[in-house]
């Protein structure tokens, strides 16, 4: 097994050259847009009838608040909207913010989830987060926002599944 010196790692942000005079390095356009990220509620284009929205997003991450290793999850969202639909850019951005964040899985699901219910006080929706496994374990967290309210559809089809 190779290993390679200390001196020749990639230099961290703090060290990395085009600092200012205190060594700090501007966020890039990407980082800047990420922490700046908040969900944006856009008006329902299609009020007249109930669809469902499915969002999928395979890159989530976060760190583990108890040893710091970084933590991925397969992140599914449903969302059956009501007077307003998230925007997507928004979704993305925000879901990127957490990559950084030292949070349990079961409170980066649930957070997710409160966000998205805040921003669009939709008539149901659900995530499921499938945690890559650690340690041999793999976790799986599901909450839902408004279960009464789930539409028959979910249960029709095996979409929950995909």
């Amino acid at each position: 097994m190779t290993r390679i010196a200390e001196h020749e790692l990639p230099s961290t942000s703090a060290e990395a050259p085009n600092g200012n005079a205190d060594g700090e390095v501007p966020l890039r356009p990407g980082e800047q847009a990420i922490a700046q990220a908040r969900l944006q509620a856009l008006p329902n284009p299609s009020r007249h009838r109930d669809y469902l929205l499915h969002f999928s997003y395979p890159e989530f991450t976060c760190k583990c608040p108890r040893t710091g290793y970084p933590d991925f999850a397969l992140i599914k969202l449903w969302v059956l909207p009501d007077h307003s639909i998230v925007e997507l850019k928004s979704l993305k951005l925000y879901l990127n913010r957490y990559r950084d964040a030292y949070i349990f899985h079961e409170e980066a699901t649930n957070r997710i989830l409160d966000d998205l219910v805040a921003a669009i006080e939709p008539k149901w929706a659900r995530i499921e987060a499938g945690w890559n496994p650690r340690g041999n374990l793999k976790t799986s967290v599901t909450a839902e926002h408004q279960p009464q309210n789930r539409p028959a559809t979910l249960a029709e089809s095996h979409s929950a599944d995909t």
